[in-house]
């Protein structure tokens, strides 16, 4: 790709989706498309993660109607999305045809690069989404998650990075979603990457921990092609660095990104004014933007810890918070060094916070946690304690093929559930990966005839405990959570 430096903006999913609950609706970003259209981006993350439930569960919008509407706006840019690999973007396992089904309508209704990451980084995991999204033909993007852990290093990574080539990337993502990848790490880590594997390299990171940007700028000496970033008005603290900053610092260098500071500035101009919105609505918490260092002590990500404070809260035990931080990385080491990202952040937390607050280690488990001891989520990536493992599933035997293998073909069981109230075939897709919530929805668009439904006021305090699915926060939230 030579040394210019490309630029993914994530204004539309990520940026809001770490600062503000996912809460930007699709006539929000509708204005600015032009504008968006014209800069030259590599591509525009705007789609997948936390916005498909966001969009049903909150917004009264259907996602699939969303997406085809920004392909409409943005005909000359590369549309981004962000995929959970076997669970798709929700919280479990789903069977091949459906994870078939669902990359071949999110190509078809017009996105063009697939990120594909697995919480534990089992890479079996990704085989499904990367074999249809070739199919397809869509980019294909597997995804690291970056972690440190006695079991994760260079090394590690690299070989990951190695696999994913051997399975079909065309492009591979670093994914720092707790900003924990430092400035001189990142630095080697390209450097290893872009030598040992010949497909570009794409870097993602927060700014929770105030270290983005210096991670950035260390990547891009290291060679990186492409990096994440967010224009100014919903960037930094958990959301990505600022676009406009690492522009103008690579102005008239050799990694001249070529983008205009102006159009950009206008961009922005639009979604400050939607920023103050969100502000007003109550889902946009200033918290979000200030540098919180316990990321790097306590590898917690950033939004997790708020997802903790609201479980502590809902159970009158705040004063418990200290005691929860230290045992979750107990907690990690007994599970075998899992990376804290959805879904497995939320598993470790919520057990981290029954641990404390049942007054004895592993009196109870959550179904979740027993399911991740018991292999179904996949290969765990250092070793398990085996007295917690026998506590949690007794003598079952551990899973050890991919959890996929286990699973018959559902789309047509779908289908058949939905057939009265189904209006595109995309409704399935929906329905599958949240049932009670897309049949709320179906409902409502029904009442509402052939017109939109109208959107409904959310309330804040819904959001407590949904934030995003990537810096490690919650979008499975509490009560999906089963003991």
């Amino acid at each position: 790709m030579g040394k210019k430096l490309f630029i993914t903006d994530t204004i539309l999913r990520d940026a809001h989706q770490s600062q503000a609950a996912t809460r930007m609706r699709v006539e929000d970003m509708l204005p600015a498309c032009e504008l968006l259209d014209s800069i030259g981006y590599w591509s525009l993350e705007c789609w997948g993660g936390a916005t498909f439930d966001s969009c049903l569960r909150f917004l009264n919008e259907d996602p699939w109607d969303r997406l085809r509407k920004l392909r409409k706006a943005l005909p000359n840019t590369k549309l981004q999305m962000l995929f959970r690999g076997q669970n798709i973007l929700g919280y479990k396992h789903y069977a091949d045809d459906v994870v078939e089904q669902f990359c071949r309508k999110a190509i078809e209704n017009g996105i063009d690069v697939i990120r594909i990451f697995d919480a534990l980084n089992d890479v079996r995991n990704l085989e499904a989404a990367i074999k249809y999204t070739k199919k397809y033909g869509g980019i294909c993007e597997p995804a690291i998650s970056y972690t440190i852990s006695p079991v994760h290093n260079e090394d590690y990574f690299v070989k990951v990075a190695k696999e994913l080539v051997q399975m079909g990337a065309d492009v591979i993502c670093i994914k720092d979603m707790a900003n924990l990848l430092l400035p001189y790490e990142a630095y080697s880590l390209v450097k290893r990457l872009k030598a040992e594997v010949d497909v570009p390299i794409h870097l993602h990171t927060h700014n929770t921990t105030g270290t983005g940007d210096m991670t950035y700028l260390m990547a891009v000496q290291a060679g990186v092609d492409i990096v994440d970033c967010a224009l100014s008005p919903l960037a930094n603290g958990t959301s990505q660095p600022a676009t406009e900053s690492l522009v103008a610092t690579l102005k008239g260098t050799e990694y001249d990104t070529g983008l205009n500071l102006e159009t950009m500035a206008e961009a922005a101009k639009h979604f400050r004014g939607v920023a103050n919105k969100l502000k007003t609505e109550g889902f946009l918490d200033p918290k979000v933007l200030s540098v919180d260092t316990n990321t790097l002590i306590y590898q917690v990500p950033g939004g997790m810890l708020s997802n903790l404070i609201s479980q502590l809260k809902q159970a009158n035990a705040e004063d418990k918070y200290y005691e929860v931080l230290a045992e979750i990385p107990r907690v990690r080491e007994d599970f075998g060094y899992p990376p804290l990202v959805t879904p497995t952040s939320q598993i470790v937390g919520s057990q981290a916070v029954l641990n404390v607050l049942s007054g004895e280690r592993y009196k109870m488990f959550t179904k979740e946690s027993k399911a991740v001891l018991h292999g179904e989520y996949g290969a765990l990536p250092g070793k398990v304690n085996e007295e917690v493992r026998k506590k949690a599933i007794g003598d079952e035997p551990v899973i050890t093929c991919r959890p996929a293998d286990l699973l018959a073909p559902e789309l047509d069981k779908y289908r058949e559930e939905i057939k009265d109230v189904m209006r595109q075939e995309e409704d399935v897709l929906s329905y599958a990966l949240f049932p009670q919530v897309a049949l709320k929805f179906f409902e409502a668009r029904a009442k509402a005839g052939e017109e939109e439904a109208p959107a409904v006021a959310c309330e804040p305090e819904q959001s407590a405990a949904e934030e995003d699915a990537e810096t490690g926060v919650t979008t499975l939230y509490v009560e999906d959570l089963t003991i």
